[in-house]
């Protein structure tokens, strides 16, 4: 019994703490080969910091299913996204982790009525991916970076999820013709959607791009923070890229507004961004308002 009343007595204070601070929801989108056992330690650090917080780490895609196309993950996610969304009057803050960063701006994208607050991008290769890292040879055993692009370019390599956001910097052309994700997210390639979706990224209050020098898969790293490779392998910042600086899908839009945040921390490894407690108390736990 005294234990029933102690359990009872900690719930009511989280959920007067929740409503006193008026913590937002927040949903987590795992990456790729991910499921969402790997959070355990990211759910914890949230609930330490902002108590009662309702954390939905969304269990869809795991392990071999986060090879599945991108826009077929969207779809999924955004089904169960929605209804939190619809349920949280004052917004939802979202944390998406690598592949799953992708992911939520592709949601973001579509959704017109979204109310996310804080879009939280953590290790992300939001500018695409281009290295020879274990997912790839994993994935693609016989090809390197170099010649990988002759895959992925073509309409079978689209049906797998890294091919989505392979971005070969020695073969751009083909990157904005053949890419049926990235490409379009980026409003490289023009689709009848551009400006709906730009309009719809836009609705996010913040946008935070986290990122490290030693994570070891995202290649360039840089690609957490929109940067990306030149056709010399040479890494172009974010604030000189083309689609930066035509405000191609609203990256200026968001800096001129004093709404987009970067966070580099080194030392991390790409698994352990989401269970670092450093990571979170540097770059996560102040958005999460």
């Amino acid at each position: 019994m005294y234990a029933a009343c102690i359990l009872l007595w900690t719930l009511l204070g989280s959920c007067f703490l929740s409503t006193v601070f008026g913590y937002k929801p927040v949903v987590v989108v795992h990456g790729l080969f991910d499921s969402s056992a790997d959070f355990t330690d990211l759910n914890q650090f949230i609930n330490q910091s902002h108590p009662g917080t309702n954390v939905s780490v969304i269990d869809l895609f795991d392990r071999s299913a986060s090879l599945l196309p991108l826009w077929k993950q969207v779809e999924g996610f955004k089904e169960a996204i929605y209804p939190i969304m619809q349920n949280s009057a004052d917004g939802v803050n979202l944390i998406c982790y690598s592949q799953g960063g992708l992911i939520c701006r592709g949601i973001l994208s579509v959704l017109p009525d979204h109310n996310v607050h804080s879009f939280i991008s953590l290790s992300s290769p939001q500018a695409g991916q281009y290295g020879d890292t274990d997912y790839l040879k994993y994935l693609f055993p016989k090809f390197v970076k170099s010649n990988i692009y002759r895959v992925c370019y073509t309409s079978l390599g689209q049906r797998i999820s890294i091919c989505n956001y392979w971005n070969d910097p020695h073969h751009r052309e083909m990157y904005v013709n053949s890419s049926d994700y990235l490409a379009l997210l980026n409003n490289e390639r023009p689709h009848p959607n551009s400006t709906v979706w730009k309009e719809n990224f836009l609705r996010i209050k913040k946008l935070v791009l986290i990122g490290g020098p030693d994570d070891g898969v995202i290649m360039p790293w840089q690609s957490s923070h929109f940067g990306f490779y030149d056709d010399n392998e040479t890494v172009v910042e974010m604030k000189y890229q083309d689609a930066f600086l035509r405000d191609l899908f609203g990256l200026k839009t968001l800096y001129a507004r004093g709404d987009l945040e970067m966070c580099s921390v080194p030392g991390v490894q790409h698994v352990y961004w989401h269970s670092n407690e450093t990571v979170y108390k540097t770059c996560i736990e102040k958005w999460l308002t």
